[in-house]
Order: structure tokens, then sequence, then C-alpha cells
């Protein structure tokens, strides 16, 4: 059920109310299948009887009619993989948080000066002072990860059975050696998650416009710190990838990380409505 705060302008929003609501403020009836979510809408005050929209939609409504700037986070742990991400509008920042198992999103304004902070938030990147690791590069293919990653499946949560079973795979895929090879083995173990930042907007390049995009791929490794994922190298299109594909892991400190998603976001003579 849809939900909203009035005092912080904030919404719990599934997509189908979205879509109700970007039907509505083109003027247009809602399809029969999304009905249920009109009534959803109107049952709390943000859709009327004859599909009005409630004013204090306005600012999610604007930025999502009219984007400037689109920012996801995509994090994939053990819940699988969830979006998050910020939407830049012309009057208004908003930022939309999901929840494993959850429908809805919930959508809340920022300060456009807190994007980074929120991107960073939306990743859980944390200090990593503590974080050790052998050996700061690791170069395979993604064979040899999707070989570590069905190790790490059949563990079932043993730590030792999976450590041998990961150790096992990476031996039998004959790369990297050692000591690339256990470090890879322990960073496969030791993953909270795997996460992508992706940033468009419509740009420009020698007078034309176009769609630019900019992402940054990182591996959440607890206390073996976090890795850049250098290649395959972001934004990937699909079917790009195989297993004979490149893989590339740089160890990288959480400041340079910070600074890395700070590089992800368009200057304003990058963009064509700025």
């Amino acid at each position: 059920m849809p939900s909203y705060d009035s005092s912080r302008a904030r919404f719990r929003l599934a997509d189908r109310h979205i879509a109700v609501l970007a039907h509505l403020l083109e003027g247009e009836n809602p399809p029969d299948e999304l009905w249920p979510s009109v009534t959803e809408l109107m049952q709390i005050g943000l859709v009327g009887e004859e599909g009005e929209l409630a004013a204090i939609l306005g600012n999610l409504l604007g930025a999502l009619a009219a984007p400037l700037v689109l920012a996801t986070a995509e994090v994939t742990g053990e819940h699988g993989t969830i979006n998050h991400g910020v939407i830049v509008g012309k009057d208004a920042v908003i930022a939309h948080e999901a929840w494993p198992d959850d429908e809805e999103s919930q959508y809340t304004p920022i300060a456009p000066h807190s994007l980074v902070w929120e991107l960073a938030r939306m990743v859980n990147l944390q200090a990593d002072d503590g974080a050790t690791s052998e050996v700061a590069r690791i170069e395979t293919t993604m064979g040899v990860l999707d070989a570590a990653l069905s190790a790490l499946d059949r563990g079932q949560g043993d730590e030792a059975v999976t450590r041998a079973l990961i150790r096992k795979a990476l031996e039998e895929a004959g790369t990297p050696g050692d000591p690339q090879l256990a470090e890879l083995a322990e960073l496969v173990l030791a993953m909270n998650a795997m996460w992508r930042i992706s940033v468009a907007w419509d740009g420009k390049h020698e007078g034309e416009r176009v769609a630019a995009v900019r992402a940054l791929a990182v591996w959440d490794c607890g206390p073996r710190g976090y890795w850049v994922r250098e290649k395959p190298q972001e934004p990937i299109a699909e079917g790009q990838v195989g297993p004979e594909s490149d893989l590339c892991l740089v160890r990288t400190r959480n400041g340079d990380i910070w600074e890395k998603i700070t590089e992800l976001l368009p200057d304003k003579e990058d963009m064509v409505d700025a």
C-alpha cells in the first residue's frame, strides 16, 4: 500500500504507482490493469476522484517528468539485486531507495550538494582503515569468477568447506596463479556485495546531442577492503561480456572511491540543458 509523509514530502511508491502518476500527468487514463493502483492512490489522497494530482507531488513529478541527470545504484548481495538512485530535476533532487522483497521504494527530496553523499550511503561506503589484502591487483577472466561464485553457492555456509571449494574451483580454472589466486578466493569468501553506480544525462559531443553515461563497479569485500572492477570496463552493453572476457580488480581505498563517484557526475558544460 502506498503512503506519504507530508512533513518531509517523502513517499513510498511501487513502480505501478509511478506508472499511474505518469499517465495522469500526461492527461491520460491509466490502463485497466493499473486501476487497483489508482484506487490505492485515491485512498491516501494523492489522486482525486477526477484524476487530479495532489500538490505535494509537484517536485517529485517535476523531476520524474523532466530529469536532467539520472543516477542509479545497483547493489547485488545476499538478497539479490536492489536498485536505488537519484533523480536530478530542474527544481528538485529526489533520492529513491528500495528494500529487499518490497515492491515499494521510498522517494525523498534531498539537497543538491548532498548527491555524492547519498550515493555513497546507498552503496554503504564505509571507512576501511582496518582492511587488509595480500595483493593490490588481480587479473583473470569472468569465467574464472563464475566458477568461484558457483563454488561459493555450494559451500552452504561452512567457511572452511567453502574456502576449499573456491580454492579448488580456481585451481581447476587454471588462472590466476598465487598469490592472486589465494587473494581472489578470500575476496569471494568475504564479499558483502557487488555494486555499480551509473550516471546518465543528455550530453553534447562535437555539437551533437548524445546520451552520455559514466559508471563505476566495485566489490565490497568487508575486511579485505574495496576493489574497483576496471575490467570489464563500465558501462557494459548487454551481451558484451562472456566467460573469456577479462576481469581486473584493483584494491582501492574508500576515499579514492568517493572521488570516483564524484567524477561520475557531469559538469554544466557537459549537459545540453544546463
